[in-house]
This record gives structure tokens, sequence and C-alpha cells, in this order.
């Protein structure tokens, strides 16, 4: 599958991110944005909350502008956070009395809101998702469990 230059670096940047447990909700530098922009808090300034999909008015002007945070719009930014936060079970947006999970960094919260990042970044791209789970599990449904233990052998 053929992929833009932006989806592929900024899934580069959430995998090494998950897998160096550096992936952390409530930061602004080391949530989903905040890696896909190179650990920044720039993009904080583009709406009055944390979680929000309202861009404030330097949040508008930069979209107006055509502006672009390492290949997306200010409009995206927001929708991959938001994406991320409430699939790690954040309520939105982010203040002390919302909900939130018990363990931000426990990996399974992590995953789930990883996973909905990716999910969000393929829709952007007018891609299907990458990491479609369930046909992964029907390819492997359908392959001897003898191909399986070679694929998983071969990949290491």
């Amino acid at each position: 599958m053929k992929t833009s230059m932006r989806l592929e670096q900024a899934l580069q940047k959430l995998y090494r991110a998950f897998n160096n447990n550096t992936l952390y909700p409530e930061c602004c530098k080391q949530c989903a944005v905040g890696h896909i922009l190179d650990n920044t808090d720039s993009w904080k300034y583009l709406s009055d909350s944390h979680g929000s999909l309202e861009l404030n008015y330097i949040g508008k002007v930069h979209e107006t502008l055509g502006r672009k945070f390492n290949g997306y719009s200010p409009k995206e930014l927001l929708h991959i956070e938001v994406a991320f936060l409430k699939a790690c079970g954040y309520s939105l947006p982010l203040h002390y009395r919302g909900t939130r999970p018990t363990d931000p960094l426990d990996k399974d919260v992590l995953f789930k809101g990883l996973y909905a990042a990716i999910r969000c970044l393929c829709a952007l791209d007018g891609i299907s998702n990458i990491i479609d789970l369930k046909a992964i599990f029907a390819y492997l449904e359908n392959v001897s469990p003898r191909e399986n233990i070679v694929m998983a052998h071969s990949q290491k």
C-alpha cells in the first residue's frame, strides 16, 4: 500500500514513542501530536484547551494561511489528538475534574490511543486503516499453523 510521506513519518514517530515508553497523553510534547511534531508544544497554541476540536484565533489564522505542521493542518492535528485522547479514556477537553484513565501510562491504554490515532491518520490520507486487526486475523485464519510459525520466525 502506498502511503504519503507525512503518514509514513507520523507512523514512525508514534511507533518509536510507544516502544520507547515516551508516549504520555497529558503532556503536549509527549502526546500523539506532540510526537508527530517532533516533541514540540507549539501546536497547543492552536486551540484554547488540550483535547478541543475548536481552533482559536491563532489556529484559525494558521488554517486560513494554509500552514502545515509536518504536513498536517491545524484542524487535522486537533482531530488526531482528540482521537488519541478519547481512546485513552479521557473526557474532553482535558480538565482536572474530567475523567481520565487510572493509569495513563498503561500499555493497553496507550495502545488503544495509538490505534485510534493511526486510524485517524489513515482516514485523513484517504486510505484504509493500515493496522486493520480484523483483516490481519482473517488472513492468519486462512494460513496454516505451520506457515504462521514460519512467518513469526522470519520476522525476528
